[in-house]
């Protein structure tokens, strides 16, 4: 069952695999231009290719996924909120507010929104005081 405290998610062999040796990578390279004189220029232009490649891929990493994703939660939300009490979703709020009362289950989301907007909480602030964690299995 998901919580506050395993919400996030992580792509095995992105986060496992990947990274992990892009690391090891980096690190054979630049042990090796320290080591090795006579191949120095080699070896350190590697260790910039593998540096690069792991720079390149964090940055765009799901980014494309997550920006439609983003949209989506904000559509469902004002949705889902118009549903529940009839009324339009404040714009007042920011994404990080609206991303986290996702989690919030439907008997107190209007409370929670009210509470966000009153007390300009922030989006961890939301998160733990949700009672009745609603889960979203399908985020990116």
């Amino acid at each position: 069952m998901q919580n506050y405290q395993n919400h996030i998610r992580y792509y095995a062999p992105h986060h496992f695999v990947f990274y992990p040796l892009i690391i090891v990578g980096f690190i054979v390279c630049v042990s090796k231009a320290v080591g090795a004189s006579s191949d120095f220029w080699l070896w350190t232009i590697l260790a910039a290719v593998f540096m690069l490649l792991g720079w390149l891929s964090f940055m765009l990493r799901q980014h494309y996924a997550l920006t439609l994703q983003n949209r989506v939660v904000v559509l469902e939300m004002r949705f889902r909120y118009f549903v529940l009490t009839g009324k339009q979703l404040s714009d007042r709020l920011s994404f990080g507010q609206v991303a986290a009362l996702r989690f919030a289950s439907d008997p107190e989301l209007s409370d929670m929104v009210d509470r966000a907007l009153k007390d300009n909480l922030g989006a961890n602030e939301i998160k733990t005081t949700i009672k009745q964690w609603l889960p979203d299995n399908s985020r990116v």
